[in-house]
Order: structure tokens, then C-alpha cells, then sequence
């Protein structure tokens, strides 16, 4: 923990701060428009697949692209010239943006009975994350084999891995989400099981029902880690170093909009810390740990909020 704490010190020591607080304000500004125009919400009201993909490739561009334009005009440095870098700045924002479109319909029953409306919606959750997983990796495999294959695949190691620290990072969130669990809008939202009404509270739910889903769930935060964490550091180090953790942190930021204001606004802060990690460890299985460990503590949370 203390070589963490090391790292996140040295990175907040050596980082151009008036870069740092140009992007900060620039997240704060993209977090305003959002919650108070309802960008996100409005977004997901709408049935087309190809709106929604632009609408999220613009935002996420924004994000992910500004950053590095700041760092450019402010810093002068050059690696914003280099061809590959500019395509890979496209290209990234267009594959989140096609894994937060895509939406998958499988018709696992044929009655058209609430109930069965339901579990319909329950199973094809419990293959949506799990899918998500293996179209993000692929288009990600296919980068790392194409720029990157002298390097192990976008941070998959766990050589010389200490755990220690990543346990004790969620130790430390325990009481913090013990606090959250507490509050409307985030009992609103959690546990994700919610999101199916006809489901949660059905009497013919099992225990390992809510199990799976919660499995299923969390393997959406291997794609996201294996995204942001492992392609948007890991790929982007060779030309920006360090300055590739700030447009990370901003762009992961944006992909929290439907997300509770308090949780949007503390995963600009959470991406920063989990970027100086894997920056220095070149792994993201620490970060995956901890960041799925929040997930389900969350989750927890909101089953006990809600039971309450």
C-alpha cells in the first residue's frame, strides 16, 4: 500500500498542473452538462442503434480527445503528431461506444406473460456481460496484434504481483459504501437486479439465481478494465508516457453518467488512482480485483439497503 501511495505522490508531483486542473474543470464542466440536462438518460430513451452509438462516440470522444489536445496546447509536446496515436484516438472512443450500444434480444420463452417477459429479460442479462466480454477482447486482440504484441495482452500478467494493497484498498471502501448504501439514488440503482421488476422480488427467484446474475455482471468489469486500464495506458504509454492516465480517467468518467452523481464524479479520482497503478505494475489484475470487489460490495449493499 505504501508503494501505491508512492506512486499516486510522485505522479501528483511530476504532473503539469495547470494541465491537471484545465482537464479536472473540463470533466467537471462534461459532468454538469450531463446531470443537468439529462444527456445520459435522454440517450438511452432511444430505440436506434446507430443514434446511440454516435451520440456516445461524440461524448466519448470529446472525453478521451480533449485531454490530449490540453496537454498539446499547454505542454507543446509532439506525440499528438504521431499517425497511429491519432488513429487509435478515433478508434478507441468508437468500440466503448459500440459495447455501450449493443444490445442483444434472445427469446428464451415463447409466452408472452409478465412473468415470462421477465425471466426472458433475466437470461439474456446473464449472456449480455459475458458476450460484451468477448467482442471488446477480440477488437482489443486485434489492436495488440496489429501494434503492440511485443508487450503481454493489454496488461494480462500476474508476474511479481503483490495483492496485499488492492485487498486493503477495499477494506478501506467497505465503510464508504456502507454509507452510500444508505441513500435513495443509490438504492435506486443497486442492486443491478432491480432493473428487472418482474424478477427481484417474484417468488420463484432462487438464491442462485441472483448468484449468476451477479457473476454475469461482473464480468462486464473485464472488459472495462481491459479498456481503459490495460488499451488506453498500456497502448498509449509508448508515445505519452504518464499523460495517457489523465484523458483515461476523464473518458472513464463519462461511461458513469447514468450512474449516481456522487459515484460519476468519485470514478474520475478512482480511474486516476487505478492508471498510476497499472502504469507502474503494467498490470490490470490488481485494479480488476478492485474494482470488481467495489462492484459486489456494492451490489451487497444494496440488497441489505433495500431488505431494510
Amino acid at each position: 500500500m505504501k508503494e501505491i501511495i508512492r506512486h499516486i505522490r510522485v505522479y501528483l508531483k511530476e504532473i503539469n498542473k495547470k494541465v491537471l486542473i484545465v482537464v479536472s474543470l473540463f470533466t467537471a464542466f462534461l459532468i454538469f452538462l450531463n446531470y443537468y440536462f439529462n444527456i445520459d438518460n435522454y440517450i438511452k430513451r432511444q430505440d436506434s442503434l446507430a443514434f446511440s452509438f454516435l451520440a456516445r462516440y461524440l461524448i466519448y470522444l470529446i472525453a478521451f480527445g480533449f485531454p490530449y489536445l490540453f496537454y498539446w496546447l499547454i505542454t507543446k509536446k509532439k506525440y499528438n503528431s504521431k499517425s497511429v496515436f491519432l488513429l487509435l484516438i478515433f478508434v478507441a472512443p468508437a468500440i466503448f461506444s459500440l459495447k455501450a450500444g449493443l444490445n442483444f434480444n434472445f427469446q428464451f420463452s415463447e409466452n408472452n406473460n409478465p412473468i415470462a417477459i421477465g425471466w426472458n429479460s433475466y437470461w439474456n442479462y446473464i449472456v449480455y456481460w459475458p458476450l460484451l466480454v468477448i467482442i471488446t477482447a477480440s477488437l482489443l486482440f486485434f489492436i495488440w496484434k496489429k501494434f503492440d504484441n511485443d508487450q503481454p495482452f493489454y496488461g494480462i500478467k500476474t508476474k511479481k504481483m503483490n495483492w496485499k494493497p488492492y485487498l486493503l484498498m477495499l477494506l478501506i471502501m467497505v465503510p464508504l459504501i456502507a454509507v452510500a448504501s444508505t441513500q435513495a439514488d443509490f438504492l435506486t440503482a443497486y442492486p443491478k437486479l432491480k432493473s428487472i421488476e418482474r424478477i427481484f422480488d417474484e417468488p420463484g427467484i432462487q438464491w442462485w439465481h441472483k448468484l449468476l446474475f451477479e457473476i454475469s455482471y461482473g464480468t462486464d468489469f473485464i472488459s472495462i478494465e481491459l479498456f481503459f486500464r490495460g488499451f488506453l495506458i498500456l497502448a498509449f504509454i509508448k508515445w505519452a508516457g504518464k499523460d495517457a492516465i489523465l484523458p483515461m480517467a476523464c473518458f472513464y468518467c463519462t461511461i458513469h453518467f447514468g450512474k449516481p452523481m456522487g459515484e460519476c464524479i468519485s470514478s474520475y479520482f478512482g480511474g486516476m488512482i487505478l492508471g498510476v497503478v497499472v502504469y507502474h505494475t503494467r498490470s490490470i489484475l490488481g485494479g480488476l480485483i478492485v474494482h470488481l470487489g467495489i462492484a459486489w460490495l456494492m451490489e451487497l449493499g444494496g440488497y441489505i439497503g433495500n431488505s431494510i
